[in-house]
């Protein structure tokens, strides 16, 4: 029954394509070595850059697609930054900018064929929201102190016990939000890069005949890329929501 199934073309593996991997040869990965991990992070570094810089490079009247992309984006994070947080929180702007395009250009980068997605991986999505976690923590305590607790302390609730076990639920769901933050980003980008592996499985099986997984694979690529944006926004309007609980703490 296993050679039959080895036969048949539905070994199908979606989870191997999250594997990190030595670049030049080996089976050994330790802390210095070049993976492909390294190369598609280094890639979103390069993307990212590349769209500010050939965006804001010539500065025309009329436009160019890259600068009109740069501007829009540019545009878009800066509006979402100052009507969550306001005008304080606008210092912010380059933190939370440098976020979104991270995660925007690693998320669409890990759609080309045979690349590897940075962001599908909790080691990576982890990093950045304890980032984001310690920095607003910072901030909030820099900024206002102790005062900074009144975050936690339901002013409004009637009465002190439940002033109590509503302090104990806001602290635990503070502690949570890097959790939450980087699980959401990695699970959606894991989930949805494994189905698509697996219809392409479907589809390379089946030969011919493949007319039902290929457009399935075409819904799903066309979904994946609404996901990558939606994903990215979510993770830089969340780290506004913390910001702005920093800056301005208190029920």
């Amino acid at each position: 029954m296993a050679e039959e199934a080895g036969g048949s073309g539905f070994n199908i593996h979606p989870m191997e394509q999250f594997k990190v991997t030595p670049l030049f040869g080996g089976d050994t990965v330790h802390w210095f070595t070049p993976t492909n991990a390294t190369l598609w992070l280094l890639l979103t570094v390069a993307a990212a850059s590349a769209l500010m810089l050939m965006g804001s490079r010539s500065r025309a009247l009329v436009p160019t697609r890259a600068q009109s992309m740069a501007e829009a984006t540019y545009g878009f994070v800066h509006k979402m930054v100052t009507d969550i947080t306001g005008k304080e929180g606008a210092k912010y702007f380059p933190y939370i900018m440098t976020l979104f395009l991270f995660v925007l250009c690693s998320n669409l980068l890990s759609l080309i064929p045979t690349s590897f997605a940075p962001t599908s991986h909790i080691a990576v999505t982890a990093v950045l929201a304890l980032a984001v976690f310690i920095s607003v923590t910072v901030i909030g305590f820099v900024k206002h102190g102790a005062h900074f607790l009144n975050l936690f302390w339901v002013a409004s609730a009637p009465t002190v016990a439940l002033r109590i076990v509503l302090a104990v639920i806001e602290v635990i769901s503070y502690f949570v939000r890097p959790l939450s933050h980087s699980v959401r980003l990695a699970g959606n980008l894991m989930a949805g890069h494994a189905v698509l592996k697996v219809f392409a499985g479907f589809a390379g099986a089946l030969g011919l005949v493949a007319v039902v997984p290929i457009f399935a694979i075409v819904a799903i690529y066309g979904l994946e890329v609404m996901v990558a944006v939606i994903q990215a926004y979510v993770f830089a309007i969340l780290t506004c929501v913390y910001l702005n609980d920093a800056l301005h703490p208190g029920h």
